[in-house]
């Protein structure tokens, strides 16, 4: 059985060769967004509101678009994330368009080792959960960084997605997803990511299921009071092919009268 650690680097070397191929694809479309088009969708724009004049932080953030769209509004902005190539991507990104911006290095869990400070705003997004395998202690660093009063915000892959056939031309399930963490990882050798383009090999990647319930006990469990919980039955990208694009920005069913969630948000607060 692989360790975390040893699970955690291999994902990192894989993040780090996904950065380039990522940068190209047309999923990110990055020359769009330098050019000025947001990167952030819909539920997130709404959900966190104004963020001018407060300062965030964004877990998980890549290599930086999301965190530089924020920025963008006027928030304070740092961004962390556990890949070397993505965090020097980050920092060129916000050089070359002059949007300042703190771009930090870290194993999530090694953060408050490295980054002092609070913020107003906590800030993660779009399938970040999976690879963490410990969602109490990630809780806690969530907690650790927000000022009172200050909110954590979540938009993510409903874990029901898990257990759903990627394969398939309609909805079912598949007997090869977990729901409940069990401690041991799944593992995926592939070439290719959820955008467009491949690397030059297979590379093992390691992932942690999740349910709603350990999300929210996560929270709850480092002292955050829980204000919503927000299931959606579209997903911010095509992970189906079964899935169409509609107006809004999201990938929907082609059935009608689906009534699966694939997707879900929350917001959390920090008591005063």
């Amino acid at each position: 059985m692989v360790s975390n650690r040893q699970a955690l680097q291999s994902n990192r070397k894989r993040w780090n060769a996904l950065v380039r191929m990522h940068t190209k694809s047309r999923f990110y479309s990055v020359e769009e967004f330098k050019a000025g088009k947001t990167s952030l969708l819909s539920v997130e724009l709404a959900e966190v509101g104004s963020v001018r004049g407060k300062d965030l932080l964004h877990l998980q953030c890549h290599f930086g678009m999301d965190t530089l769209s924020w920025a963008r509004l006027g928030a304070r902005v740092t961004g962390v994330d556990f890949a070397p190539e993505a965090i020097r991507t980050a920092k060129s990104m916000s050089r070359e368009l002059r949007i300042p911006a703190r771009f930090l290095c870290s194993n999530l869990y090694e953060l408050p080792r490295h980054l002092k400070g609070r913020y107003d705003i906590v800030f993660t997004s779009y399938g970040v959960l999976c690879w963490l395998p410990d969602l109490p202690a990630w809780g806690h660093v969530v907690a650790h960084y927000l000022r009172p009063g200050g909110a954590f915000h979540l938009v993510e892959s409903h874990p029901l997605t898990q257990l759903l056939d990627d394969k398939g031309t309609t909805p079912r399930l598949s007997t090869n997803g977990k729901y409940f963490n069990d401690g041991e990882p799944m593992s995926f050798k592939h070439d290719g990511s959820y955008a467009d383009g491949k690397l030059d090999r297979k590379m093992t990647s390691y992932e942690w299921p999740f349910s709603i319930s350990e999300v929210v006990n996560a929270l709850t469990g480092a002292g955050l009071h829980l204000d919503f919980l927000h299931e959606f039955s579209f997903e911010a990208w095509r992970r189906y092919p079964w899935f169409v694009k509609r107006g809004d920005g999201y990938w929907h069913s082609r059935r009608r009268g689906f009534a699966y969630p694939l997707m879900f948000s929350l917001k959390a607060t920090k008591t005063l």
